[in-house]
């Protein structure tokens, strides 16, 4: 059985990512990149799924913790014999692709086991499982080859790789898990020592780049590590997480793959990047984001593959179990095929904050731009999925009709602040009308608050970001009576769901977690309002639910005390970011997101 999520640990190499257990225990890989194929994928089964454990033969304490603000995971074991630590990470955007794992002793003598369990294909496929001339173990299966290299003795027993050794203090032992192609020759051995060398000094210049006085600077470096770590290098695009099919609600049928990139991110990672200083990542996610939004405009998805794959059809693994047999295991996601209209205003408001952030952009950007904004005056009265991809009928959701607005008011301040040429009179009159109806038909008065679809008493916590896009001034009553609203209605246990379930048509079974971003939200609308003291309150609360290694899932379960949901979410993370800097510094992203240009509030490439 899994580990509960949050005893994982990340570590990764910019291509893809692993799991770590407190137990010693990989539980989760896929290889070569994140959406590959897992070949340990124990986290959605059981060890003979593949995982790859290395830990003391006898009960131990358990210590872990980064390596300072790096992805190297050092995991300490204390018996009553003896002390031991195992160092994991992944080589930072490696020539070979490698898991390597130290094993350190610290102090007297432990004995030490380790079993590696190989299954590529998620599971299914054992790999046929051979010994080398220098002892190490290769493990083969159709296009994908792993090797094992290790100084212990290794005993290959039908399917599983078994070893024992002991532990003395000083004793370092080695082992390096390395993937190739089939059809290639054997990659070369990697030194493990220097190895690690460079992948800390990788970590080191990276967090240098930021310089954070705040009161959670701690956090918000493990949160842009975390980011960073989700950032697919050869294309910039950023995973919503690292995993599939982690379940919203436990024993539940919510389960998504949350391995590819969301457009419905853009804007509030792209913020968090260039607020922190890392405008070569905001460029490149901002680069990713032309390519995939370039096409027909009709075309646009919610969502694409790492490198803007279209097509990411979905499908179910019957042979895994799932996490604590939460079924079914989902690969892909249907949802690329939604409609959802909020999609255009992210991706305009996302161009929009990139250039006055000073990130360089052109005409044919531009050109694109008009072309979504044409789009959205066809579309934009038409019922979608909304933000949260239901699986329920369309519905005229007021938040999509608001990031209508946004998409059409980005394109008009884009147009008067930068001297773009633009309809300006239709886009102003489009604007108005957008506005109008979201204000007639979108805000229920006698729930004083706007509601979560047109005809609809009920809530959802997008509605927070309406004063944080500039549809509404904070101060406006609607905007306060809306806030209350969803305190009363959707705050469980000091924590905030994105609709009630329970009485909202989404197509599934009722029943998931709090959604940590939307508690991140209600935190920054507490700024944009000025109740300091609740935002400091509510951020408090949510720091504390992050794991020994200042790692946040998707959800939270209020009830089990649990995080659930894919884990790490990229999501929370750059939520936390962004509340953090919402509350601490001078240049806050709630206030730079709905000034807009007019206002003189710009973000400088040179902060």
């Amino acid at each position: 059985m899994a580990s509960k999520i949050e005893d994982y640990a990340l570590i990764g190499d910019g291509y893809t990512a692993a799991l770590v257990g407190r137990d010693g225990s990989i539980d989760w890989l896929c290889w070569p990149r994140f959406d590959s194929e897992a070949c340990f994928a124990a986290l959605l089964g059981t060890s003979e799924h593949g995982r790859w454990q290395i830990a003391p033969v006898a009960p131990a304490c358990i210590t872990r913790s980064y390596r300072g603000d790096s992805l190297i995971l050092e995991t300490t074991f204390e018996t009553a014999s003896g002390i031991v630590t195992i160092v994991d990470f992944m080589p930072e955007k490696p020539a070979i692709p490698a898991v390597v794992r130290l094993v350190i002793g610290k102090a007297g003598r432990v004995a030490m086991r380790t079993q590696f369990i190989l299954r590529f294909g998620y599971g299914r496929y054992g790999p046929w499982i051979s010994r080398l001339e220098d002892g190490s173990v290769r493990a083969i299966a159709g296009p994908d080859l792993v090797t094992l290299r290790t100084s212990v003795a290794l005993a290959v027993e039908g399917s599983r790789v078994n070893g024992a050794f002991e532990m003395a203090e000083g004793e370092v032992v080695p082992f390096v898990l390395s993937y190739s192609p089939s059809h290639l020759p054997l990659p070369p051995p990697i030194n493990p020592r220097v190895a690690l060398a460079d992948t800390e000094a990788f970590w080191q210049q990276w967090i240098s780049q930021y310089k954070y006085p705040g009161e959670w600077s701690g956090a918000v470096r493990r949160s842009l590590i975390t980011l960073k770590a989700l950032i697919y290098a050869p294309t910039g695009g950023i995973v919503a997480a690292p995993t599939t099919s982690l379940p919203e609600c436990l024993g539940g049928t919510r389960n998504w793959d949350y391995r590819y990139c969301w457009l419905r991110d853009a804007t509030l990672t792209l913020m968090a990047l260039m607020n922190a200083g890392y405008y070569e990542e905001a460029s490149c996610w901002r680069e990713w984001l032309l390519r995939a939004a370039s096409g027909r405009p009709s075309e646009l998805q919610i969502m694409y593959g790492l490198a803007g794959e279209h097509r990411l059809t979905e499908w179910e693994l019957n042979w895994l179990p799932g996490y604590e047999n939460s079924r079914p295991v989902r690969i892909g996601n249907a949802a690329f095929e939604q409609a959802q209209i909020d999609v255009f205003g992210e991706v305009m408001d996302a161009l929009h904050q990139a250039r006055r952030g000073g990130i360089a952009s052109g005409e044919s950007d531009w050109d694109l731009q008009r072309a979504l904004v044409q789009h959205v005056a066809k579309i934009w009265s038409q019922p979608d999925q909304g933000i949260w991809e239901i699986r329920g009928p369309p519905e005229h959701f007021t938040y999509s009709k608001v990031m209508a607005w946004v998409a059409v008011d980005r394109a008009i301040k884009g147009a008067e602040s930068f001297g773009f040429q633009a309809p300006l009179d239709l886009w102003r009159s489009l604007r108005k009308t957008i506005h109008e109806d979201v204000c007639r038909n979108g805000f229920n008065s006698e729930t004083g608050s706007f509601v979560r679809s047109y005809g609809s008493k009920e809530l959802d916590a997008s509605l927070l970001l309406l004063a944080e896009v500039g549809f509404l001034p904070a101060d406006d009553p609607r905007i306060k009576g809306t806030v209350e609203a969803v305190e009363r209605h959707l705050f469980v246990d000091g924590f905030l769901l994105r609709y009630d379930t329970e009485r909202v048509n989404d197509g599934l079974p009722a029943g998931e977690g709090a959604f940590l971003a939307c508690s991140f939200w209600l935190a920054d609308a507490y700024v944009l309002m000025g109740r300091l003291q609740d935002a400091h309150q509510l951020f408090a609360r949510l720091l504390s639910l992050r794991n020994d290694v200042g790692l946040l899932a998707e959800q939270y379960d209020v009830r089990a005390k649990r995080q659930v949901g894919n884990f790490p979410q990229a999501f929370s993370h750059v939520a936390l970011v962004n509340t953090a800097h919402n509350l601490s510094r001078r240049a806050k992203p709630v206030e730079q997101r709905s000034a807009g240009a007019e206002q003189n509030v710009t973000l400088s490439a040179a902060q």
